[in-house]
């Protein structure tokens, strides 16, 4: 199509939103409350720096213009200039100059070259975002695509792993394959990658159950970032809602990448591995009023935006990010409820883990738990069917909602990793939270009508230390990210054993390889749901870094070449899954009641001090308690298996001592007879002799400090 080229268009339709190819054509269709008028360009590729026809939608109903073009294909370039008005103190940031991002694009080609013109003001201008540019950005915005969304999936499905048996893998698409040797060079880093035998073998020997992909959706390189010549990897700076990111495409030409995703997913359900995305729907790439225009600023500023009442010029700003998406408007509401469904219908994806959640349920300015987002997913035939996981916070006032999300909902508990943390590294006065984050969390979870597997456990994410970092460094060390050291936490709850960083003094390294399996081996002890943040299970270091969100390098990228001590502990992890999916008492689907059930010898959940007591009030509130016992009884689970059958288990004896000194412990022995089969510690690698294997009750089991021990009954 050369420029000039008479286009025939029919009126279309205003629903679906976003370009349709029928087979025929192509429908077009954006939605703009306070527009005057909507142009769709066409291009020729997608490098050109103008448009090859430009149409004026004459059709608008409901607030949605469209058009229909017959005999247009798949592969076709374009995207949007919209005119209204553009006064940035009523909301209006029109500016027909600026070629805008189809906020329903499924393929968006390219990346943002970035320049002056991207803004939708002059930049140096006095009046700042008040002035107005007027040259055109064609040359340096992506083009949008319009895809077939055809596909053969054969009998693939969502796979709906029971939340009991889920263990989810927190990955990065880039970062786990980018350096693994045995992924064709051309493929790593994208989402064929995690298509490979090596890929598949390593999730499966692992035993996770489902990789939670660090977002995927078309995002921004920041400017920011650009100019100080480092970039978004996290990707939590979304553009594309709709859109997989063309960077992890080893095909980008044309919106191929959009079945390399497919195919991505239906690789790991044939391994019977589900697929999570992290998804950034609280805001987008576009920054607050000095930010570019890109797509939804041009497209309706004041609809799809959170703006300050008083001043309509400032967003509001919950995230952190500049701006926070209006889910107070239908529209905008539509739209992140329409991208969640197109990811479940079109690219079977599992489930969701929502980034800064809270803002999502802010209705006026409070976190709402019956916020209209809350009641359309959970009414909504497809999205309440599947996985939905929140991040229970963001930067807001009263935005910490950990335990506070509705039914139907898992949460990042952030309050186990931070017992955990502390309990670990020797802090007083955490023995009585760590009864609740052991044991699912009922505290917060169990009045709500909700399941210890409403509690996704964590050690880590991909934001902090990584699990080597967190037993090496006492402080963060973000030089790198170019911020003076300013950005990342500063509470990490961390301990470095005695000296910061690397060392080669070997009983500081030991004390940190039985550190990562504490953390590991209360991780899968305990009832909930419990996360890995990959590359952990190979001892990966950032080097102190805990906000590596700009660290495209190898400073996040998994190093496969292991060393003796790594490729222990990858084992260790691996022993640990496998241990908790051979044990049903580990991952209940209710709440622990303390008492008998079902006949049962003893309560389902004791409590011991190290002499062999059941903890009293007194114990549990003790400053100076950094030691204690458990008891799960696999008589008294009081569930059934999918068939109704009655699930029983072996009763487990978990002792922990998080002292720096050894402890000595009274086995319990609630009748005659009683004998504990020793299963493993974390302060050893040796097997015991036949001799120590077998216990009696009553006899004494001497805990190394800082150590944790497992043990069976036997009858």
């Amino acid at each position: 199509m050369t420029e000039g080229t008479t286009v025939r268009t029919w009126p279309g339709r205003p629903y679906p939103l976003g370009a349709t190819w029928d087979g025929e054509g192509v429908n077009f269709a954006i939605f703009s409350e306070n527009a005057t008028a909507v142009e769709l360009c066409l291009f020729d590729r997608a490098d050109a720096q103008r448009e090859s026809a430009r149409i004026r939608m004459e059709e608008q109903t409901d607030q949605v213009w469209h058009v229909y073009l017959p005999g247009l294909w798949p592969g076709q370039h374009y995207g949007y200039r919209v005119h209204g008005p553009y006064a940035p103190e009523a909301g209006h940031r029109f500016n027909p100059n600026k070629l805008l991002i189809d906020p329903y694009a499924k393929s968006i080609a390219g990346v943002i070259e970035w320049s002056d013109a991207m803004f939708g003001y002059r930049i140096g201008d006095p009046k700042a975002d008040l002035s107005f540019d007027t040259r055109d950005n064609a040359g340096n915005i992506p083009k949008c695509v319009v895809i077939d969304q055809a596909f053969t999936w054969g009998g693939d499905h969502l796979l709906k792993t029971s939340w009991d048996k889920t263990i989810i893998y927190e990955v990065h698409v880039k970062g786990f394959t980018a350096r693994h040797p045995d992924v064709p060079e051309h493929m790593r880093g994208t989402y064929s990658a995690l298509t490979t035998p090596a890929v598949i073998d390593h999730l499966l020997d692992l035993g996770v159950t489902a990789v939670e992909l660090l977002p995927i959706h078309q995002f921004v390189r920041d400017k920011d970032l650009h100019d100080r010549g480092l970039t978004n990897y996290w990707g939590y700076n979304t553009i594309g809602f709709f859109a997989p990111d063309i960077r992890y495409a080893t095909s980008p030409v044309r919106g191929r990448h959009v079945r390399e995703f497919k195919t991505m997913v239906k690789t790991l359900h044939s391994a019977g591995i589900e697929v999570i995305l992290d998804v950034v729907y609280n805001h987008t790439a576009e920054g607050n009023h000095l930010g570019p225009t890109l797509s939804f600023r041009g497209v309706d500023n004041a609809s799809y935006y959170r703006l300050t009442p008083e001043n309509k010029r400032y967003h509001v700003d919950y995230t952190g990010c500049g701006n926070t998406l209006n889910v107070t408007h239908p529209r905008t509401l539509q739209l992140i409820m329409d991208s969640l469904r197109y990811w479940v219908t079109e690219m079977h994806v599992d489930g969701f883990r929502f980034d800064l959640a809270s803002a999502l349920a802010r209705e006026f300015h409070a976190v709402d738990r019956l916020s209209a987002f809350f009641d359309i997913l959970h009414q909504d035939p497809i999205l309440s069917q599947v996985k939905l996981i929140a991040e229970p916070w963001d930067i807001g006032e009263g935005g910490y909602q950990v335990g506070n999300f509705p039914v139907g909902w898992a949460e990042w508990n952030g309050k186990y990793r931070d017992t955990i943390r502390r309990y670990a590294k020797g802090d007083g006065g955490q023995v009585a939270e760590l009864g609740y984050r052991l044991t699912g969390s009922s505290d917060l979870y169990s009045t709500s009508g909700r399941r210890p597997f409403a509690s996704v456990n964590f050690i880590t994410a991909h934001d902090g230390f990584t699990l080597q970092d967190l037993v090496s460094y006492n402080d963060k060390h973000n030089k790198a990210n170019g911020e003076d050291n300013r950005d990342g936490t500063d509470d990490n709850a961390s301990w470095n054993c005695g000296v910061e960083g690397p060392t080669d003094d070997p009983a500081i390294a030991e004390l940190r390889e039985r550190q990562k399996r504490n953390f590991m081996a209360i991780l899968f002890l305990s009832q909930g749901v419990p996360m890995i943040c990959g590359g952990d299970e190979l001892s990966r270091t950032q080097e102190g870094n805990n906000n590596a969100y700009c660290q495209d390098n190898e400073l996040s990228w998994f190093n496969w070449t292991l060393d003796r001590n790594q490729r222990a502990f990858l084992a260790f992890v691996k022993q640990l899954i496998a241990f908790r999916k051979r044990h049903p008492v580990l991952r209940r689907r209710r709440f622990f009641q303390g008492r008998r059930l079902r006949g049962s010898e003893v309560k389902d959940v004791s409590w011991f001090r190290p002499d062999g007591k059941e903890m009293t009030d007194e114990d549990w509130n003790a400053g100076y308690a950094k030691s204690l016992a458990l008891r799960l009884a696999g008589d008294a689970i009081a569930e059934t298996d999918e068939k109704g059958r009655p699930i029983t288990d072996d009763t487990l004896l978990i002792l922990l001592n998080a002292h720096h000194l050894p402890l000595t412990f009274t086995l319990p022995a609630h009748k005659r007879g009683v004998r504990w089969e020793w299963l493993f510690d974390t302060s050893t690698k040796l097997q015991p002799s036949r001799e120590a294997l077998l216990l009696k009750g009553g006899d004494r089991y001497e805990l190394n400090a800082r150590a944790l021990a497992v043990l069976r009954l036997r009858e």
